[in-house]
């Protein structure tokens, strides 16, 4: 990797770099980095101290900031200027990256990002994460896991032991434990006790939800049937539809417009009711009495396949009809079409309030 950063710099216009050659740093302890480098951009000078890790999280960026600032502070000043401090990473989080850029840090990851800030120069590559971060990430945020971030987000203010929140998250205690310490890797939980009594709580609810907001768009949408419902009026279509869905005992949660209107009304009118539905004989039996036909356009119910309760979590039961978690229907008005990402932003605001 330092191989890679320093091919990386020699490729970019006016600037040169050279790779200092060292003996083994047993024979002189550790020196508290890795590598130097003589670097040259546009005629200017510079040292450059790098540190080389794997995988770095925010949780593991103020360790490497304090190692390198002690290591440069023990070096000389050369022609008058301390040594630039920089972090080379097979791969580095979004996180990790915001944090080593506030404290003006600079990295360089296997996808190819860089930054190096420098008296005179500044060097700034974004690119993709590396395709290995990026998959390790995005199955957080889908499936079983994604129910113990359900669970953490709706229940931020509490403290949760992982047999608690595997319940509340209905997944197993392994799935909640293999979360809670992804979610440790990013600096949003914070500890208490050890062992069997050790309690998480998380700390940056915003942060959690801001970061499965950016995945939505790397996730498969779930499977959405469209079918138009006869004879009925878009103010009481939902209620039509939940009263039908209850008597054939089919589990279902309305989401989107139709329930954000319900939680923190926004628009004038709802002209389709999108609800989450447990498949089965019984949601079949629903949709058969609903009369709703299947058609491409012209749709007022939208119906989004639930394969497993737990897609169904911490529904709410108001005025008689089911409504999706206030995370659910947020996250859902993010995928939406027309002024459903407007209405997501006012719903998260009034409702949600992180």
């Amino acid at each position: 990797m330092i191989t890679r950063f320093v091919d990386a710099l020699r490729e970019l216009p006016e600037v040169g770099a050279d790779l200092e050659h060292w003996e083994a740093v047993a024979k002189h302890g550790d020196r508290g980095y890795d590598a130097q480098v003589d670097l040259r951009v546009a005629g200017k000078s510079f040292v450059l101290l790098i540190e080389a890790k794997k995988a770095v999280f925010p949780r593991d960026v103020r360790q490497v900031i304090w190692q390198l600032r002690e290591a440069s502070h023990e070096r000389p000043a050369e022609q008058g200027q301390a040594p630039l401090l920089l972090l080379v990473a097979e791969s580095l989080s979004p996180g990790a990256k915001e944090l080593l850029r506030s404290e003006r840090v600079g990295y360089y990851d296997s996808g190819g990002s860089l930054y190096l800030p420098a008296p005179g120069a500044y060097l700034y590559i974004d690119k993709p994460p590396p395709k290995a971060l990026a998959k390790s990430v995005r199955t957080l945020f889908t499936g079983r896991r994604a129910q113990v971030l359900h669970a953490l987000l709706i229940h931020h203010q509490n403290w949760f032991g992982v047999t608690e929140l595997a319940q509340q998250a209905m997944v197993s205690p392994a799935t909640a434990s293999q979360v809670l310490t992804e979610l440790e890797r990013f600096d949003w939980l914070v500890a208490r006790g050890q062992g069997p009594s050790k309690e998480r709580h998380l700390r940056e609810p915003a942060a959690l939800l801001d970061a499965w907001a950016r995945e939505l768009a790397t996730i498969r949408p779930p499977t959405l049937r469209r079918y138009y419902v006869p004879g009925t009026k878009a103010d009481t279509l939902a209620a039509r539809i939940g009263q039908v869905l209850d008597t054939h005992d089919a589990q279902y949660a309305v989401s989107h417009e139709a329930a954000a209107q319900r939680y923190a009304p926004f628009l004038s009118n709802v002209s389709q009711v999108r609800v989450r539905v447990l498949t089965g004989p019984n949601a079949d039996g629903a949709i058969g009495d609903l009369d709703a036909r299947v058609v491409n356009e012209g749709a007022n119910l939208g119906v989004i396949e639930a394969k497993s309760p737990g897609e169904l979590l911490f529904r709410e039961r108001v005025d008689g009809l089911w409504l999706a978690s206030p995370i659910q229907i947020y996250l859902d008005l993010l995928r939406g079409e027309g002024r459903s990402k407007e209405m997501a932003g006012h719903f998260r605001k009034e409702r949600i309030g992180f």
